[in-house]
């Protein structure tokens, strides 16, 4: 515990002195390399993410690298590198340290948008379909690109291709490629309306193979002064490799909706087919919404609730998860933040029900 707590005042001390230091190496006249870093702490009720539940106290360090380029011109990008490090008081047996590494970059000329994304994360955290701290590693790459056809209407399209590996027994690995196609017409100078088509191939080494079909219309754009977003609604339609056909609501929504200047209000919501790591079946329904004010120059609260009814053909499944948190920025390069993160899975099922709570303190650095 001594031990853990000195790293932890060390990296703490590393970020305040700093924060006072150099803002970043500017490499050419449009790229600049910045030196990021994460200190913190959580007390965690839960580390398994079971029904009775195991605490600990986690002590995380996140140093990592930062090179953006294309400032001022037509092709922008931006490289990040992180290794995160956590330490757990009680059971150091779960020590990880994680490597991330993600690559984007755009270019935009006005009448063509092109943009590319790849990534290799590694994590070991929990989420209602990980439990138990599941490492995994998860590379994805994928393209999209708009092109204006006239001046009132575009087309669009993509692809993205996703690799998960797990290391641990009963979990899948899987291949998960998505080709999303879309034709817009403005239909207001600040409104688009849009027909779409999503085509899905979902491979697993547990379960069924599947290929989902969204056919879609929706929206995007400033829909009044104070509410924009873009929102697609329609069919979506699943076949599986062993036999059996399947439809449902398809929906994808993100929604801002601005108070004040200072407070806004963001909702999400989607229903979708998926798979579990496990290889179950499942339709999933997606609800949430975060509040977030800027009460100063320097400080800012934030308040989110969310809900994810996974209906797996015999149960459904009710998960339900709040966070609660502020923020303060001492300068341009360290801000500090505190966090509540409340998590309920319901079930049936006695070993699919849990409670979560996590409190945590943070600070973070880019310079």
């Amino acid at each position: 515990m001594k031990t853990n707590l000195a790293r932890f005042s060390i990296g703490v001390l590393a970020l305040s002195s700093l924060a006072h230091a150099a803002p970043f190496l500017a490499i050419g006249d449009s790229a600049e390399l910045f030196v990021t870093g994460t200190v913190g702490v959580r007390a965690d009720d839960n580390i398994f993410l079971q029904k009775s539940g195991s605490s600990d106290t986690i002590f995380d360090l996140t140093p990592g690298l930062d090179l953006t380029f294309g400032k001022d011109g037509q092709i922008k990008g931006d490289l990040t590198l992180a290794e995160a490090f956590s330490t757990y008081a009680d059971n150091s047996n779960l020590n990880t340290n994680l490597f991330s590494g993600n690559f984007n970059a755009g270019f935009d000329d006005g009448k063509m948008k092109l943009s590319l994304t790849t990534g290799f994360n590694e994590s070991n955290q929990n989420t209602v379909d990980n439990r138990g701290l599941t490492r995994r590693d998860a590379f994805s790459i994928g393209a999209k690109g708009e092109v204006e056809v006239s001046e009132k209407t575009s087309v669009g399209a993509g692809i993205t291709a996703t690799h998960t590996n797990y290391k641990r027994s009963g979990y899948a690995d899987s291949d998960d490629y998505t080709v999303p196609i879309n034709f817009f017409y403005k239909w207001t100078p600040k409104v688009d309306l849009s027909v779409g088509y999503q085509y899905r191939s979902y491979q697993t080494q547990i379960g069924q193979d599947s290929t989902d079909q969204f056919f879609n219309v929706g929206a995007r754009g400033e829909f009044t002064p104070k509410l924009n977003g873009q929102f697609n609604v329609g069919i979506t339609t699943r076949k599986l490799n062993g036999g059996g056909d399947d439809s449902m609501l398809g929906l994808s929504a993100n929604l801002n909706y601005a108070f004040t200047e200072k407070t806004s209000l963001q909702v999400t919501a989607s229903n979708s087919a998926d798979t579990s790591p496990q290889g179950a079946q499942q339709k999933n329904f997606s609800l949430g919404g975060t509040v977030t004010a800027a009460i100063s120059d320097q400080w800012s609260l934030r308040g989110g609730l969310s809900y994810r009814g996974i209906d797996y053909g015999t149960r459904t499944d009710d998960y339900v998860e709040g966070t609660l948190g502020a923020s303060y920025v001492l300068n341009t390069y360290l801000n500090f933040s505190g966090t509540y993160t409340y998590r309920n899975n319901s079930s049936v099922i006695s070993s699919g029900e849990f409670t979560n709570n996590v409190f945590s303190i943070s600070a973070n650095l880019r310079y």
